[in-house]
């Protein structure tokens, strides 16, 4: 299916900034966890994505959602 860059920037402005966490590695390790566990709401399915360990220890990554399979 090729998509038109009219429909991609309607899909785009639909979707919700990602949410961006700092937590200690247990933390995040259950914070991603509960993401992960997340149904489906709407179009949307959550995703976690950049896993990357801070200098001072700690665990940054980011939560989206994208549109699920139409």
């Amino acid at each position: 299916m090729h998509v038109r860059p009219p429909d991609l920037a309607a899909r785009m402005s639909a979707v919700q900034p990602p949410q961006i966490f700092k937590l200690p590695i247990d933390e995040a390790r259950r914070k991603a966890r509960e993401i992960l566990n997340q149904l489906p709401q709407g179009n949307f399915t959550p995703i976690v994505e950049n896993w990357r360990q801070l200098p001072n220890g700690q665990i940054e990554f980011t939560m989206r959602h994208l549109r699920t399979a139409d």
